[in-house]
């Protein structure tokens, strides 16, 4: 089980870029109405949703290992990180309100992805501070 803990640095930064594409995406359909827009967001965020869950497992196994020593700051990137991954998820169900067009569907899609987008962010954050410190970026 260890060697899928080690997967997660592997794992996660496609479901990231995935989730935060859909996003702009989004944010892109919702300002210019276009809705190829909204097409590149839905398939970004239904193939983020089930990356994000693989890599989510894997943190989960990689955070009880002996290489990863427990710290407050691993709680709160674990606790983020299912909370990003499950934030995912409920926006990949509700794309099937927006393929109905009903008005609420894309108001709840539209909430729970940007929702989504951000804890994504948040979360690679803290996963950054705990690989790299937080002095990192200074010289």
């Amino acid at each position: 089980m260890e060697f899928i803990g080690r997967l997660h640095p592997l794992l996660i930064h496609f479901p990231i870029a995935l989730v935060i594409a859909a996003a702009l995406a989004e944010f892109a359909a919702i300002v210019t109405a276009d809705e190829g827009w909204r097409t590149v967001a839905v398939r970004n965020v239904r193939a983020g949703a089930v990356f994000g869950l693989l890599a989510t497992i894997a943190g989960w196994r990689l955070a009880v290992t002996a290489i990863v020593g427990a710290s407050p700051l691993l709680e709160w990137h674990r606790w983020l990180g299912t909370a990003a991954a499950g934030a995912a998820l409920v926006a990949a169900l509700a794309t099937f309100g927006v393929r109905r067009r009903s008005a609420v569907g894309v108001q709840i899609y539209q909430v729970v992805l940007f929702t989504a987008g951000t804890l994504v962010a948040v979360t690679g954050h803290f996963g950054g501070l705990l690989v790299w410190g937080t002095d990192f970026l200074r010289p």
